[in-house]
């Protein structure tokens, strides 16, 4: 295999287990990220990258925000989150924006090796001892909501994102150095993609498929 990985998380120790796991399977020594503005960064510059393993807690990644931003910005590439959680909800939420597997920290480098080898060959890899919960009506609704935000185009996705943490129309232009026009225009494409009435349930209903709480 030749693929071209990024280690997302500010653990070095851990980065490090994660390249030894690698050895083999992937194709040139991994790019190594320690927040999410750097991992978004990496990407930008190196367009042969096609798998990132992205931890859910670390430098800039509210929840699985950092998983959402990466598929709206970079949707061909493959995301395997690796986290030290390994509550059920939280893993159907991140499968439900995206990504392609989950791999708990305390798994050995057997563990991580297979589940890599797995990922690439095109399946989807969960822990093996993961309990499956009875689909339930908020469930259907995650998914639902996680198939309107993938609609969103990038610009989209950072209005939405800060509109969730109560900024006005105006903040949100001076963060984003757009004019507060433009911003009415992501808002209302926002709202009609999510089939939300107004703002205010946009912005809780994006804390909630993002929360890891």
């Amino acid at each position: 295999m030749s693929s071209h990985v990024l280690i997302a998380d500010d653990h070095p120790l851990f980065r490090a287990a994660m390249c030894q796991a690698l050895a083999g399977i992937v194709g040139p020594s991994p790019l190594q990220a320690a927040s999410v503005e750097e991992t978004l960064s990496l990407l930008a510059e190196d367009e042969n990258v096609d798998l990132v393993f992205l931890d859910v807690k670390m430098p800039g990644n509210e929840g699985l925000t950092g998983l959402s931003e990466i598929r709206s910005r970079f949707p061909n590439v493959l995301i395997v989150i690796v986290s030290a959680h390994d509550d059920p909800v939280l893993i159907h939420k991140a499968i439900d924006l995206g990504a392609c597997g989950y791999i708990p920290k305390s798994s050995s480098l057997e563990t991580i090796s297979a589940a890599v080898t797995q990922i690439l060959d095109g399946e989807q890899w969960l822990p093996a001892d993961m309990s499956m919960p009875v689909v339930s009506t908020e469930d259907i609704n995650n998914q639902q909501l996680a198939d309107r935000i993938a609609l969103l185009t990038p610009h989209q996705f950072k209005v939405l994102k800060l509109l969730s943490r109560g900024m006005l129309n105006k903040q949100i232009a001076y963060e984003l150095t757009i004019s507060e026009s433009t911003v009415k225009q992501h808002v209302s494409a926002i709202l009609r993609k999510l089939n939300m009435m107004n703002r205010t349930k946009a912005g809780v209903a994006f804390r909630h498929m993002m929360d890891v709480e």
